[in-house]
């Protein structure tokens, strides 16, 4: 995120650094050195250095003798300097892998010495590149990150203990850069408390919830979990932006026709039922569906709706760059993708204990009421779809991602082999998880099919047995009697 800094903040930052009795892992005193190579070189090293010592930001300072820390002024303009017919700053961003925020600041000290500030964000689920190669500080001395592979080791096992939530949107900013940026009397209301009348109670309240904490120069950092959740403006999270949740809606059954796009600008709690509302206004209304429901229904389940985009918002993996949740909305299906892939196997969603990568994602959300408390939800999406009557939703994965396909309304005898048997299985696990095995009975109704053509649930059935859907409870129980339960019960 850019956050801008004033010039009291900024002489402040200045004496903090200069307080330190040599340069550090995380930060590097320059008088008039502003090779654009090296610079590049000392943002990876000071970036991944940053991280390994649990810093939030790493500094690079010109101006200053590294011998004795004492302000000397500096010639360097970084926002005149350019470098290959491009602006310095916008040179560096283009070799720099993955893209941290850093920000070059130019200001002179009480005594009128100009004097100039780079912060780096520190490295966050992967070391920090320029131009391919990883850096890394020794001391004071800048380093290939290859040459010490215990540091290496070390770096990555602090990002296996960092989750997401936890490391910082934006780094060292004041509390009305948190009233501003943050939604914060939404997140009261979601979580039906009281406003506070001070700022102290704000905090606090947020703080508690992990959406800040305090840093390191006596203002505070925004969390991961505080922006994506409480932003008020993605945008303003620089690398929170291509999180948004997108919604398309296309004309006919395919992707060639778009009739509109929108993109999420809010936090995910602010904006979801926004979203939701949006979503449901791009829906179609059936006058009859099945023998179930005669009577203007929603083409889909509100229901299953509310959990699989809820779903695809916890459930991503965020480490996976320019990508975030995707609705797309076609004139027989919905298609819900996020990326990751699973952390079960796609057909076990329904049976398998909850396992999210952002746990602290997951648990405000529930809190606030987006999904559901004991689990992923799934069971609910396949009930409603049978309620609906509606074929068997779809779950895949694919190229790093996770989609979800609900389908619209079709009659029985429109859905192929593999449409039935696909929801002979998820109805045999849905009944299995509720204590009452699959039978023939159960599968027509769920399909709504007559009494009379039974014949052809049981071939449904037969079918599902032969590919190891489904397998019966007990094979020595009469015809009549048989009874389903899925492969893994």
């Amino acid at each position: 995120m850019t956050i801008e800094r004033n010039l009291e903040y900024l002489r402040s930052l200045l004496r903090e650094l200069l307080h330190l009795t040599h340069e550090t892992e995380w930060v590097e005193f320059k008088h008039n050195n502003e090779e654009p190579v090296m610079i590049g070189e000392y943002i990876s090293a000071l970036a991944n250095s940053a991280a390994l010592y649990g810093k939030k930001c790493a500094y690079m300072v010109w101006g200053i003798n590294d011998s004795d820390q004492r302000v000397l002024g500096t010639t360097f303009r970084p926002s005149t300097t350019r470098y290959k017919q491009q602006e310095l700053e916008s040179w560096l961003l283009q070799k720099i892998a993955p893209k941290i925020n850093f920000r070059f600041y130019e200001f002179f000290t009480d005594d009128e010495l100009p004097v100039v500030i780079l912060e780096i964000q520190a490295a966050t689920h992967t070391p920090v590149q320029f131009d391919g190669a990883e850096f890394i500080r020794v001391g004071s001395n800048k380093k290939k990150f290859r040459e010490f592979p215990e540091k290496e080791r070390e770096l990555w096992r602090v990002f296996d203990r960092i989750p997401f939530e936890q490391q910082i949107a934006a780094a060292a900013v004041s509390i009305e850069d948190i009233l501003k940026l943050l939604d914060y009397p939404t997140y009261f209301d979601l979580l039906e408390l009281p406003l506070p009348e001070g700022r102290e109670g704000i905090l606090s309240a947020l703080q508690a919830d992990q959406l800040i904490h305090p840093s390191d120069a006596g203002s505070w950092n925004i969390t991961n979990l505080g922006a994506i959740l409480f932003a008020k403006q993605l945008s303003n999270f620089q690398h929170l932006a291509r999180k948004a949740v997108r919604l398309v809606l296309y004309k006919g059954d395919d992707r060639f026709e778009t009739i509109r796009e929108l993109e999420g600008k809010k936090g995910y709690a602010i904006g979801f039922e926004g979203l939701i509302d949006t979503l449901k206004t791009l829906l179609p209304s059936n006058e009859e569906i099945g023998k179930a429901l005669r009577k203007e229904v929603p083409m889909y389940p509100e229901l299953a709706l509310r959990e699989l985009v809820a779903n695809a918002i916890i459930h991503q993996d965020f480490n996976l760059t320019g990508t975030g949740p995707m609705i797309e909305v076609f004139a027989n299906r919905i298609e819900i993708t996020n990326p990751g892939t699973p952390l079960v196997a796609t057909d076990r969603f329904l049976d398998s204990p909850p396992r999210s990568r952002n746990e602290g994602l997951a648990s405000l959300m529930r809190r606030i009421g987006f999904c559901e408390e004991r689990g992923s939800g799934v069971d609910k999406v396949v009930h409603q779809t049978e309620i609906y009557q509606l074929p068997a939703p779809i779950f895949e994965a694919f190229e790093e991602h996770t989609r979800c396909v609900l389908f619209a309304y079709r009659e029985f005898r429109d859905m192929d082999k593999e449409e039935r048997i696909r929801a002979c299985y998820l109805h045999s696990a849905l009944k299995y998880l509720n204590h009452q095995p699959m039978n023939n009975t159960s599968l027509r109704e769920r399909f709504g099919v007559d009494t009379k053509n039974s014949a052809m649930v049981s071939r449904i059935i037969k079918q599902a047995v032969e590919v190891r859907a489904i397998r019966p409870y007990d094979e020595s129980a009469g015809t009549k009697a048989m009874r389903y339960v899925p492969w893994w019960a």
